[in-house]
């Protein structure tokens, strides 16, 4: 079990800037094409700073003769694209940022992922979730016997109830049903059908 890559929630970047881009031209462009920022990249498409709304926006007086260099904040946090959707997270989280530029290892920018895109994950539906997690988590992953664990989703919140061969499962159980997407918080109930050895 793994959460989803980068790569596969990103946006491919179609839209980059250069060094001498000037304001106005990135102005048009995050109105064009409905988007809060832009990656400032060199002639061989390497991230070197990101441009956003808010750069835009501290120019209390746009200067015309201003361009992405001087607007842009350098360095760029960014992400690589086998990243988990969580790691990328966090990195927004502590970093105070709305999205991160997709990069190679190379430096060149593939795709944009915005906290939107995260959002989507937590969009599935409930009974997705639930298939997943009988499937996936209980029947493939740890062989445990479907009649002995009920699965409950309501908008996101998993609640286990039942019992579980081993007492070993139990934190098993709650940290790969936490993993699926779309989790929002599990309620874990279960117990261990395991009979207490005799200590006599």
């Amino acid at each position: 079990m793994r959460h989803r890559a980068v790569a596969d929630l990103m946006t491919p970047t179609a839209v980059t800037v250069r060094r001498a881009t000037p304001f106005k031209e990135i102005a048009r462009l995050l109105t064009d094409f409905d988007i809060t920022a832009v990656p400032v990249v060199d002639e061989a498409d390497h991230l070197i700073g990101v441009v956003s709304e808010a750069d835009l926006l501290r120019r209390r007086s746009p200067d015309v003769a201003s361009t992405a260099e001087r607007l842009m904040t350098s360095p760029a946090v960014a992400a690589r694209p086998e990243w988990s959707v969580v790691r990328a997270a966090r990195v927004m989280r502590q970093n105070q940022v709305k999205r991160l530029p997709v990069v190679e290892p190379d430096g060149r920018v593939i795709g944009i992922l915005s906290r939107s895109d995260l959002i989507r994950l937590f969009l599935r539906r409930d009974h997705e979730i639930q298939e997943e997690i009988i499937e996936d988590v209980l029947t493939h992953a740890l062989a445990v016997p479907v009649s002995a664990v009920t699965v409950q989703v309501d908008d996101g919140l998993v609640t286990l109830s039942g019992s579980v061969p081993d007492p070993g499962l139990l934190p098993v159980v709650l940290r790969l049903c936490q993993s699926v997407d779309g989790v929002v918080d599990v309620d874990c109930r279960l117990t261990s059908s395991a009979p207490v050895p005799d200590r006599t």
